[in-house]
């Protein structure tokens, strides 16, 4: 009998064979054969998946053509020597090495990630901030300033996913296509050494998030806003640290509540409030989708230390759930789990006196 291969069995058995890739590696070289036999292979069953319109393919034929292509793989690789921009990998510095140089330099960053790309190359990506021009043209300008003390973090997607568990290497291959790598190409330095932006995901994508390594890189990250006075700039509904003890260590909190959607809309304003109440010894604290880059920039030009801290908290909260990977939270906007966008209404006395501006409507 011959079994049959649906299109998410299909998704897994590349995924395989990608580690397969990713093991071979480290034994071999010469890559570009193989890895164009293996690419011309997969797109080929992906066309017959297509073709098919749903229906099953067969297996034998699918796993004996994978099979073949990744035995003869390691007699085809050769010293692997990377070629230009084509086959560009950045270099990371390690998160401790990243927050050593916020905490010792008191230095600002932002994060660049898929939304901040898509924005950047005008296509509609983050359901949370619309395209924009202007915006376009500013996170441009950011990812491409090249100053001492403010970090630019882009997302280490380009080579070895070994450090990611199997949701976070699907997620990330199925992003990071050919066209992807070239658009992000067109903004970065090849020469530059780049900050790591999941510095602020320290738990759902990686492989070791069942062991204390997530709360070994939360309380490095803790670090950043000991014993501080700390602004969060925010998304209404974001509520960072609300619920949990991320942010118990902080000498002091207050919040400026933004729009939970395009933000940049109000960014003019946001901006002036973050200026009018940050005091010179005060740490922002930044969760805005795209915007948030933009605005760390701005106020660390402007003599502020800021920095962009996106998903931490939710972050947090999944690994307080200990559920493996992202889930539900109930009280707080989540955009990366359907239904995220409707949020229950909390009652905190505290939460509550933080607030010293709402720019939410």
């Amino acid at each position: 009998m011959q079994d049959k291969l649906g299109f998410d069995e299909l998704q897994e058995m590349v995924s395989i064979c990608l580690d397969e890739i990713m093991k071979l590696k480290k034994e071999n070289g010469e890559l570009r054969q193989g890895l164009s036999e293996l690419s011309t292979l997969l797109k080929e069953l992906y066309a017959e998946e297509l073709k098919l319109s749903g229906k099953a393919i067969i297996m034998d034929k699918a796993v004996k053509k994978t099979e073949a292509a990744l035995g003869n793989l390691k007699y085809e690789l050769a010293d692997l020597t990377p070629r230009g921009s084509e086959w560009y990998f950045p270099q990371f510095y390690k998160m401790e090495d990243t927050v050593d140089s916020i905490v010792s330099g008191k230095r600002s960053m932002a994060r660049f990630g898929d939304g901040e790309f898509s924005i950047m190359v005008n296509e509609e990506r983050p359901k949370f901030q619309k395209p924009d021009k202007k915006l376009a043209e500013r996170l441009i300008e950011v990812i491409q300033s090249n100053e001492e003390d403010f970090l630019v973090a882009i997302a280490d997607n380009y080579g070895s996913l070994e450090s990611y568990n199997e949701e976070g290497k699907k997620g990330i291959r199925s992003y990071m296509t050919d066209e992807v790598r070239r658009q992000h190409r067109r903004f970065l330095n090849l020469e530059r050494k780049y900050h790591n932006a999941y510095i602020s995901r320290p738990y759902a994508l990686y492989a070791d998030n069942e062991t204390d390594a997530p709360e070994k890189r939360f309380q490095c990250l803790r670090r950043i806003w000991d014993k501080r006075k700390v602004l969060f700039v925010e998304g209404a509904f974001t509520r960072l640290g609300v619920g949990n003890d991320l942010f118990d260590n902080a000498a002091q909190i207050s919040r400026i509540e933004a729009p939970p959607v395009n933000a940049f809309d109000k960014y003019d304003k946001i901006l002036e409030a973050a200026l009018q109440h940050a005091e010179e010894d005060t740490l922002i604290l930044i969760a805005l989708g795209p915007a948030a880059g933009v605005l760390a920039y701005d106020l660390y030009r402007a003599g502020f230390q800021a920095i962009d801290i996106g998903h931490v908290d939710l972050e947090y909260e999944w690994y307080r759930q200990k559920t493996g990977g992202r889930c539900e939270v109930k009280h707080k906007y989540n955009n990366e789990c359907d239904g995220g966008d409707k949020v229950e209404d909390i009652h905190d006395e505290k939460y509550e006196a933080e607030i010293i501006a709402d720019l939410s409507k």
